[in-house]
């Protein structure tokens, strides 16, 4: 992993999920998403085939036999998640060995939202994260 992005104070983290793909796809960069509420990410499959009209975002859960071929992919379990240019975290929690699986990854995104409720699990993976030795980069997204 070279870099590491907390994008924090995110009012709907699904649809900026969106919009951090979009800008990912612009760049033509492979992207993974992880988080252990399959809810969650569902919903945000839905939305990503939703959020803009004129906008083609294909994308496959990781154990789809498609998966080798398409950009954007998505899993409960990071183990299954394969080698990305963007790793994009939608979970509370810090992924079970995160060091292990930022590696395979060139930038790791962990997006906030603004809730208290999301803000302070936030605290605590950056604080993690910084004693593994890491160095994230905030960004507060003053409530995009």
């Amino acid at each position: 992993m070279q870099r590491l992005d907390f994008h924090f104070n995110v009012v709907n983290r699904l649809a900026y999920a969106c919009r951090v793909v979009r800008k990912a796809r612009s760049m033509n960069l492979t992207i993974a998403l992880w988080c252990r509420d399959s809810h969650r990410l569902d919903n945000f499959s839905r939305l990503l085939w939703s959020f803009e009209p004129t906008g083609f975002y294909p994308h496959v859960d990781a154990t789809d036999n498609l998966a080798a071929e398409t950009p954007i992919v998505f899993h409960t379990d990071e183990t299954r998640l394969p080698a990305r240019d963007v790793l994009i975290l939608l979970d509370d929690q810090v992924p079970d060995d995160f060091m292990a699986l930022f590696s395979r990854f060139g930038r790791v995104i962990d997006i906030v939202g603004a809730s208290e409720n999301e803000r302070v699990p936030a605290r605590e993976r950056f604080m993690t994260y910084r004693r593994a030795g890491l160095s994230p980069t905030a960004h507060d997204q003053g409530g995009h």
